[in-house]
């Protein structure tokens, strides 16, 4: 499963518009957001690359950490 950092999700909605645009790429994604830490990990069948591509054009920077 992929972790993300996400420094600039900072808020509920940032959270919300990050589950929106990977739930587009995979309807079944399972998401949980740690949004005091900044964390996103996703349990998809999408590549590592097509999830930190969707979270990027939702307008935040991840940073896929070492899983």
């Amino acid at each position: 499963m992929p972790r993300f950092q996400v420094e600039d999700m900072t808020c509920k909605h940032c959270e919300a518009s990050i589950s929106k645009a990977i739930q587009e790429v995979d309807a079944q994604a399972s998401i949980t957001v740690d949004l005091a830490a900044h964390l996103v990990t996703i349990n998809s069948t999408q590549s590592d690359a097509a999830l930190e591509v969707a979270i990027r054009e939702a307008g935040f920077t991840p940073l896929l950490l070492n899983t």
